[in-house]
């Protein structure tokens, strides 16, 4: 059996988010709290949606208070201003950070309880108020999946809740409102994203379906990605970096993940580091280690990098698929290793026992042991 998760509403192209009021009144709207970052409000994307917002009808109260590493008590706090506003819809504006406490501050205030009742697959039992996700960033695909990624302050683990509930009801994805990310966020969400597409695509459970949006995701990112970091005004690089991310979300919303999430959310957690530079560092590594499992969907990836296989045998062109992601890596700006984020190999006993316990290593290709991931963890230093 096989099932699809996607949201209802997904709107792409340059210009799209003007249609959020006409969205938010449509699902039922009057007063939306509106959960995103300081930063986003600094530079007058989320006035800019309030605006919109006031224009159709629809009042609207700010949660500014995102951090780049979502936690409990920043979902508790968004949802303590949901009630006393007396929302009735919310719409997240950013990337991953302000999409997943949105989704985390959606499930309590319809399931009650605390996020940390939430973690693992489908805990929740009533879908969230109605939910418009407005996507700033070509990376997470927090905009369109079921998953939501929040930090436990007590464990300092990111729970990884996946739960069809929190599928937002209305994805926009405007290019034009990712013009101002800077460089180094461009490549930290670009190979997220990229992470995304590959994990998905040899996931235990990847599908002809999630394949065909992996592999195009692949191809996409590895043609536009540079431009998109060498130019951010390069409104082509953007937009097909737009697409490239949300079908990497269609793949693995579907297919989900593998170690290299299920490791760098521990980093995520225990260091406060961002989660595009850590699977980014990680990827190549993880992927090393999973090359013997299916070897052929590698070379695969190999081709749709833009590399030549012709004449290589498999495994070597599995390997080349390798080095294509570390040049794309290294031409983007990503650090060598962990060591440049401060990560220490004292953590890493404790670091490999809570990865071996995230959701997201359950569809990896090949089984790795404590040791495994603690020596995956050290070649990737």
């Amino acid at each position: 059996m096989y099932g699809y998760f996607i949201p209802n509403v997904n709107l792409m192209g340059a210009g799209c988010a003007s249609e959020i009021g006409k969205q938010a009144k449509i699902i039922g709207g009057t007063k939306a709290l509106v959960v995103t970052d300081k930063p986003l409000v600094k530079i007058g994307i989320v006035e800019k949606i309030v605006n919109l917002l006031k224009e159709s009808g629809v009042k609207s109260v700010v949660f500014d208070d995102v951090k780049p590493n979502p936690s409990d008590t920043n979902v508790h706090a968004g949802f303590d201003l949901f009630q006393k506003e007396c929302c009735d819809i919310i719409i997240a504006i950013g990337g991953g950070s302000p999409i997943d406490c949105a989704k985390g501050i959606g499930l309590v205030a319809t399931n009650g309880g605390t996020i940390r009742d939430y973690e693992g697959l489908d805990k929740s039992k009533n879908s969230m108020p109605p939910f418009i996700a407005v996507n700033t960033t070509a990376g997470t695909a927090s905009e369109m999946t079921r998953f939501t990624i929040i930090t436990n302050t007590d464990t300092h683990v990111k729970m990884a809740i996946v739960d069809w509930h929190v599928t937002p009801t209305v994805s926009i994805n405007d290019p034009e409102l990712m013009v101002s990310m800077p460089k180094s966020l461009t490549a930290a969400t670009g190979m997220d994203a990229l992470t995304h597409a590959i994990e998905a695509y040899v996931s235990t459970i990847a599908t002809p379906v999630t394949d065909s949006a992996a592999i195009k995701a692949i191809e996409l990112i590895s043609q536009y990605l540079r431009p998109a970091v060498a130019n951010g005004n390069n409104m082509e690089a953007r937009d097909k970096m737009a697409y490239a991310e949300f079908m990497a979300g269609m793949a693995f919303n579907n297919a989900s993940l593998g170690y290299v999430h299920a490791m760098a959310h521990q980093l995520g957690g225990f260091y406060d580091l961002p989660h595009g530079v850590c699977n980014a560092i990680l990827l190549p590594h993880v992927e090393c280690f999973n090359m013997i499992a299916c070897p052929e969907r590698f070379a695969d990836i190999a081709i749709a990098m833009g590399e030549n296989i012709k004449e290589l045998s498999v495994i070597e062109a599995a390997d080349l698929a390798m080095e294509s992601i570390k040049r794309l890596s290294k031409d983007v700006g990503i650090p060598a290793g962990l060591k440049a984020l401060g990560v220490k190999e004292e953590d890493f006993s404790t670091l490999a026992d809570n990865a071996l316990k995230d959701a997201c290593g359950l569809t990896n290709p090949r089984i790795a042991t404590k040791e495994d991931v603690i020596q995956i963890y050290k070649n990737a230093m």
